[in-house]
């Protein structure tokens, strides 16, 4: 990371775009205090974000969830789905959600939560992953790349359940993707990451409008143009 800064609104859904390398994972696990900064600060309220280690992440950061993006691996194969979402929903205070209601949100079957990871497909492992994170009652949602392993069927409709879910739940999402067509389909502000710096933000209708930086305009023109939206006005 270079000079990365940037603020996150509340229900406002930031959309983290650049090519695979850039540094978009690795500005997510510093946000969830997953690796240590070489350098800054990194803050969620009025409260420093620290690396982890082995210690328990502190209650005042627990209002930070993420989604990986692997759905194969970010469930534990051993515990049922009931199980699993019991354990976030004791992180929330309000106690918004219920493990049916969860599981309803991610259009899945209220039985489903008696049943172990290895019987779902991954779209929706991935919708449990969702579900999951809610279930803490963040105030920030992060997908790093939630859709990158799902068929191109299931991308936009997962990428706007979480946007849809996020702001119902008062969350603010900040949604990382290599995806710009999805992105443009559910982000509110658009920032653009190149070698670990962020070299272009802004709303999104005015990033695919009007984009200032080379890059990001070698980025949208690299867009496959069979709805148009990849298209940079002349």
């Amino acid at each position: 990371m270079n000079g990365v800064s940037f603020e996150l609104g509340r229900s406002e859904v930031l959309g983290l775009v650049g090519e695979s390398g850039c540094g978009k994972s690795t500005l997510a696990k510093l946000i969830c205090g997953l690796e240590k900064t070489s350098g800054g600060s990194i803050t969620f309220g009025s409260t420093p974000v620290k690396p982890l280690g082995l210690r328990r992440r502190s209650q005042e950061l627990m209002g930070i969830q993420m989604v990986f993006q692997n759905p194969y691996a970010s469930l534990n194969p051993r515990r049922k789905i009931r199980e699993q979402l019991e354990d976030a929903l004791k992180l929330d205070a309000d106690r918004r959600w219920t493990v049916e209601s969860l599981l309803e949100a991610v259009d899945l079957p209220v039985n489903s939560a008696e049943r172990f990871p290895h019987a779902f497909s991954g779209g929706q492992r991935q919708r449990i992953a969702i579900a999951r994170a809610l279930a803490a009652g963040p105030d920030v949602l992060i997908g790093d790349e939630p859709i990158a392993s799902l068929d191109a069927f299931l991308q936009s409709r997962i990428a706007k359940m979480m946007r849809d879910l996020a702001i119902e739940s008062g969350a603010s999402l900040l949604f990382i993707s290599h995806d710009l067509s999805v992105v443009r389909d559910v982000a509110d502000r658009v920032a653009v990451m190149q070698a670990g710096e962020i070299v272009e933000i802004g709303e999104t209708e005015q990033i695919w409008d009007s984009p200032q930086h080379a890059y990001t305009q070698r980025l949208l023109a690299a867009i496959p143009k069979v709805d148009g939206k990849g298209i940079i006005p002349g």
